[in-house]
């Protein structure tokens, strides 16, 4: 939607709100498949209110979560944070907007954003393990559930109207927010809109590393070197976003709409280079090749050659677009009869598309790195033309309550379409299309000894893709004809591939409270995930990664077979959460780097200068655990809390070799202190360094990341209220990298971030 529409309704809605303002009720959300928040589910979770999200910074749904135990992000700058739940990541862990899966094209490639709309929410819900089945299939890993009220499922009694601004120092960025909420003649109306703007973010001294010849080259002018670094380019990011809802409720049950839209231009701070020829590579200073990425297994931090792909691309601005409209339709009907009490059923259309571009930056001083080849390589460069990433998806289903006083049972049928394609310069994929029907079984009861979750759902999914292989074809010598003999020198073969699979997963949860105080929670799963579209068709140069990726149509389904028990204890403000697990793994799919040893011989290919990595399946296993311990205390008017959390993961394969890019140990120390109209947060994140890391992939040095949150309200009349948050990300100014991300070397963690932002709700 553009801007002057939510203009238009922002004038509507103000006369509305201030002749009905009143004061706002609690809403109580509810989850998507059995109608009670996640927090009341006896199994190991997160649940992370709205009110929390909307006071901190704004940031990536990552980087929103990475403070709570056993979840992380993986970076790719500012606006790329995709989360890790457990060692587990892409397409093991599942994004989903209330309850139904966001179709972006994120697993598509690290340095693609999950589009998601964190304005005017009402909490994120983090589900690991058995919870995670009632949501998705393939969701191995766990899901990440962001839940708003834009069709509300019950009528809103209260006007609210929200303004809010923000202002950040680490990348001299503002935004500002409008969400808005009424009862119109009988119809539910929810508005909301943000529009961020933020530029490329400082990073601390020394977070960029150099090797020696760099610095040899560089010595002349060391000052002006140091001041290019004081930040990082290509790590802007500006986003739009809005939403409308209308919702009609009675107590036959509601049916509503909602449209939302989400638009995004970042910049990209790493990208590798394809190389056709290397025997023109001369001009660049170094004796550059493949065989340079030294290859971890699947790890993209550590190759040399990062350093040329960086100096290719300086002076040049790499940047992609993003646009997701989205339209929603669901309802719920109750019935009045003894064995089906209601039925819940939705729509959503989705038409997602990622534009990653090239510009060059023109520089005054250009002629001073010049030389005359150097222009004619730009100038091909930039021949190049956009790639178009597209995801065009529609999913509907019902959902069969057949819930009694005796026990809860439901059926769940679902059904999706998707079509994801990839065009342009740069497309590594061809076009496919994907289509799944599930059916699932859901029963809760309370037994004697122990309450007990059982969930089983049958997925049957259809992947149509293709491969593309190059013919490389001599041609013969002359001058006629020989610029239509070279064109038809790369000759694609097309490969058509089409895969049935049938998945099935189930998980069982039995909880029972020991005492008053402590209650246990024992958790069996068994999760299957089909191959993605990517691990079985990619087929071509990634730049993202710096490889040239391999997919595998043959790839077999991944198995986890996964246990985890969990004991809560409070007693007189003492708390204290245990979770202890182990994930076997079979056929888990990873992608394998060429080694040295491979890349040799006359008659191998370089692949475009490119490492060769592909997709390759070996059984895993991952262990670990979570603790949090705590303390409340009374204090003046509030209370203040203390709590000390540590969270481990270790992953390996059978074999004994590491699993590349697995989460590193932290402990987590919190202060929190909430009172008087008063909320303080100090948060102190301790990284330990990672040294169990897979073959050619590098240490990754811990650090300690200090975050502090102060919001005080401020009340006016009874029902209106300004509330003033001020942030401090990163106090200690510490350089940081996380180990999950591709380009850790290239793309360490912003500075030091002061911010404030103030809200106002009338």
């Amino acid at each position: 939607m553009k801007n002057y529409h939510i203009a238009l309704l922002v004038m509507c809605a103000l006369p509305i709100n201030y002749i009905t303002a009143n004061e706002i009720e609690e809403v109580v959300v509810k989850s998507s498949f059995i109608h009670q928040t996640l927090n009341e589910i006896e199994n190991p979770l997160h649940v992370l209110d709205g009110e929390t999200i909307a006071s901190g910074s704004t940031s990536s749904l990552g980087e929103s979560i990475d403070g709570l135990l056993g979840v992380l992000s993986t970076d790719y700058g500012s606006a790329v944070g995709q989360p890790v739940i457990r060692g587990m990541s892409g397409n093991r862990v599942k994004v989903l907007n209330n309850g139904r899966i966001v179709r972006d094209v994120s697993g598509l490639g690290a340095d693609h954003i999950n589009d998601v709309d964190l304005n005017d929410i009402q909490q994120i819900e983090v589900a690991r393990g058995p919870s995670s089945l009632l949501f998705s299939n393939g969701s191995i890993g766990g899901i990440i559930n962001i839940v708003d009220n834009t069709i509300a499922r019950e009528d809103v009694e209260e006007s609210r109207l929200v303004l809010g601004l923000e202002t950040q120092s680490v990348n001299d960025g503002d935004a500002h927010e409008f969400s808005y909420q009424n009862n119109i003649a009988g119809l539910n109306l929810s508005l909301a809109y943000k529009d961020s703007q933020f530029g490329d973010y400082e990073i601390p001294d020394g977070a960029i590393h150099h090797d020696e010849e760099d610095h040899d080259e560089e010595d002349h002018d060391e000052g002006e070197h140091e001041d290019e670094l004081s930040f990082l380019p290509n790590t802007d990011f500006g986003s739009t976003s809005s939403r409308i809802g209308l919702s009609k409720t009675g107590g036959w049950g509601y049916f509503g709409l909602s449209v939302q839209s989400v638009e995004s231009l970042y910049g990209i701070p790493f990208h590798g280079e394809e190389h056709a020829d290397h025997d023109e590579e001369d001009h660049n200073g170094d004796d550059h090749d493949g065989d340079d990425h030294d290859g971890d297994d699947h790890d993209g931090d550590d190759h040399d050659g990062d350093d040329h792909a960086v100096e290719e691309h300086e002076g040049e601005r790499i940047f992609s677009t993003t646009e997701s409209n989205v339209i929603n339709l669901e309802g719920s009907y109750k019935f009045n009869n003894s064995w089906l009490s209601k039925v819940d059923y939705f729509f959503r259309d989705t038409d997602y598309s990622l534009i990653e571009q090239h510009a060059e930056e023109h520089h005054e001083e250009e002629e001073h790195e010049g030389e005359e080849h150097e222009g004619e390589e730009q100038d091909d460069h930039h021949a190049e033309g956009p790639t178009l990433f597209k995801n065009d998806a529609v999913e509907y289903g019902a959902i069969f309550d057949f819930a009694n006083d005796a026990f809860s049972q439901k059926l769940v049928l679902n059904f999706v379409e998707e079509d994801v394609s990839i065009t342009g310069q740069e497309a590594f994929m061809n076009p496919t299309n994907n289509k799944e029907t599930s059916l699932g079984y859901f029963f809760s009861n309370e037994l004697d000894l122990f309450h007990l979750d059982f969930g089983i759902r049958h997925d049957r999914i259809a992947r149509n893709g293709s491969i593309s292989h190059e013919e490389h074809q001599e041609h013969e010598e002359g001058e006629e004809g020989h610029e239509e003999e070279h064109d038809d020198e790369h000759e694609e073969e097309v490969e058509i591939s089409k895969r049935d699979i049938n998945n099935t997963s189930f998980a069982l949860s039995l909880s029972r409270d020991i005492n008053e105080y402590l209650d246990v929670n024992l958790g069996l799963t068994r999760f299957q995930r089909a191959p993605s579209a990517v691990e079985l068709f990619i087929n071509g140069p990634h730049l993202a990664t710096g490889r040239f990726e391999v997919g595998d149509a043959g790839l077999k389904t991944e198995t986890s077979n996964n246990i985890d028990l969990t004991f809560n204890y409070q007693n007189d403000g003492l708390f204290a959460v245990f979770t202890l697990f182990k994930n076997d793994v079979d056929n888990y799919i990873y992608l394998q780097d060429e080694s040295d040893a491979d890349h040799v011989g006359e008659d191998h290919d370089d692949h475009q200068g490119l490492v060769l990595a592909n997709y390759l399946q070996n059984d895993a296993r991952l262990r670990g655990y979570e603790i949090e311990i705590g303390q409340v205390f009374e204090l003046a008017s509030g209370n203040l809390s203390l709590s000390f959390g540590r969270d481990d993961v270790s992953g390996e394969f059978t074999d004994g070799s590491n699993i590349a890019r697995m989460v590193p140990a932290r402990n987590i120390y919190r202060v929190s202190y909430a009172g008087n109209d008063l909320d303080m947060e100090l948060l102190l994140k301790d990284v330990e360094e990672q040294d169990d890391v897979a073959d050619g992939e590098e240490i990754t040095d811990g650090y300690n990341m200090l975050n502090l949150l102060v919001k005080k309200s401020f009340n006016f009349n009874g029902s209106d209220s300004l509330s003033v948050s001020l942030f401090a990300n990163n106090l200690l100014n510490e350089v940081a990298r996380n180990h999950t991300s591709f380009v850790k070397d290239e793309v360490p963690l912003p500075g030091r971030n002061l911010g404030v932002k103030f809200r106002v709700k009338f």
